[in-house]
């Protein structure tokens, strides 16, 4: 019996014991190719030689220096090449530990941004359905998944919400999709006007919504009505690129493509790319001025922010990202992957949408492909997709609940950016025979007379 409190008390794991590239292999010699980066976080896979030897490098120097007392090396040089690389407007960077502490720490800065402006009446914040923020208290209360909400609720901060930008569920027959993302980029507006402008603090959302809806973009244009709106009413706009940021959709920032620059950003998983746990908040100029000029403190550390070892493993993977090129790499496999997908998928009666950016790709499974329909949640057909691809040896990150917040199955992808065009053919071979086991096993394709298989080959 393990002494360890795991995430699952039901249900036992196999042991990793060593990485080789894009692969775990467990204590058995079993070997696992890791579609989704984990948790799209394994950017440059398992064992990357560069920053092994960064890491031994720095351990030989200095392991830990509260940043109460001192600054380190690896931490100035990793917010020097992190601003030289980001959007125009954002000149510092706050470093944390993780995605939840990016996101706590972004919720905070924008109430003391308005604090020391001599606003202190903006104190609401706005965020959207069906996304998802991080674990801590904050961050959960702007999060809105539901699942990972319950049994919170009472503790939780009061958050206004909108609907969420989901074109393939929300765009009305007829309608562009520039004239469906100002629709819902009007939504923020009217929210702001709900609760009077000079109450709102900020708006959260995810550049490419992760995890609770697998791997939806926004549709073309919402996010400059929204930073438009924002402008408008003096609310700050904070991005969450936790998942979806430093590299994963082919831009270093994916709100680039939207061409949008956020008050705040936070970043995390393929920032240290597993090897060391590390996130940041990208903050603006006008940002950190309304603080610096004001009180000129922001009491909210941790005590391994800005941690050495952290920053020179993360300083390595941005090294690695920019010196071999590896935006294009992911551009490039990012469209292989979705040709993929889809040359394999699309006529699927049970794959509703293929959908996604760079090497950041969903698969929405639904039970009617003409009407959209879900599967009934009580099949947990996302977690059987989990566990037949596991017997397989191939890791992916399934979602359920992506339509109301209790119903719908999606699995999001998102393998390093080394990841070979022949390692791209075993993830698609493996995931279909994951998906069709599972129809298989829950009896979910039996409504459709002889077609029990995903494809139709």
């Amino acid at each position: 019996m393990s002494s360890v409190f795991h995430r699952n008390l039901k249900g036992g794991l196999p042991v990793a014991s060593h990485g080789d590239g894009v692969y775990i292999v467990d204590t058995k010699g079993k070997r696992y190719i890791d579609a989704s980066g984990g948790a799209a976080v394994s950017c440059l896979g398992h064992s990357d030689a560069g920053v092994r030897a960064a890491l031994h490098e720095q351990l030989d120097k200095l392991a830990f220096a509260h940043t109460a007392f001192f600054t380190n090396e690896p931490m100035e040089r990793l917010a020097d090449t992190m601003i030289a690389h980001a959007p125009e407007g954002m000149e510092k960077v706050y470093f944390v530990s993780g995605g939840s502490e990016a996101v706590e720490t972004a919720i905070k800065l924008a109430r003391r941004y308005h604090v020391e402006k001599g606003q202190e009446s903006r104190r609401i914040f706005i965020a959207r359905n069906q996304s998802y923020h991080g674990n801590t208290l904050g961050a959960l209360s702007v999060g809105g998944n539901v699942g990972r909400r319950a049994g919170f609720d009472s503790m939780l901060m009061e958050v206004r919400r909108i609907g969420p930008c989901y074109a393939y569920r929300g765009q009305i027959p007829g309608e562009s999709e520039r004239a469906y993302g100002k629709r819902m980029a009007g939504e923020l507006e009217a929210a702001i006007l709900e609760a009077g402008p000079e109450n709102v603090a900020a708006f959260v959302a995810e550049t490419v919504v992760g995890a609770t809806l697998g791997v939806v973009p926004p549709a073309a244009g919402y996010f400059r009505h929204v930073r438009e709106i924002c402008d408008k009413y003096g609310v700050l706009l904070i991005l969450d690129e936790v998942m979806c940021g430093m590299g994963r959709t082919g831009t270093l920032h994916a709100c680039e493509q939207d061409k949008v620059t956020p008050d705040l950003m936070a970043v995390a998983k393929g920032l240290g790319g597993g090897y060391q746990p590390i996130g940041a908040v990208f903050v603006s100029g006008k940002v950190f001025d309304a603080i610096g000029k004001g009180s000129g403190s922001f009491l909210s550390g941790h005590t391994y922010i800005g941690h050495p070892m952290a920053c020179t493993a993360a300083l390595a993977i941005q090294d690695a990202i920019i010196g071999r090129d590896l935006l294009k790499a992911v551009r490039r496999q990012g469209k292989a992957f979705d040709k993929l997908l889809r040359d394999r998928f699309s006529e699927s009666p049970f794959v509703g949408d293929i959908r996604g950016r760079g090497l950041f790709r969903g698969v929405e499974l639904v039970a009617d492909r003409q009407t959209k329909k879900p599967f009934d949640p009580k099949l947990k057909l996302n977690a059987r997709i989990k566990a037949n691809a596991m017997e397989r040896g191939m890791v992916c990150y399934p979602g359920g609940g992506g339509v109301d917040g209790v119903a719908g199955d999606h699995i999001l992808l998102a393998p390093p950016y080394i990841v070979t065009s022949e390692q791209l053919v075993e993830i698609v071979d493996k995931l279909e025979l994951a998906i069709n086991d599972a129809l298989k096993d829950s009896g979910a394709a039996k409504a459709k007379k002889g077609r029990q298989k995903v494809t139709a080959r």
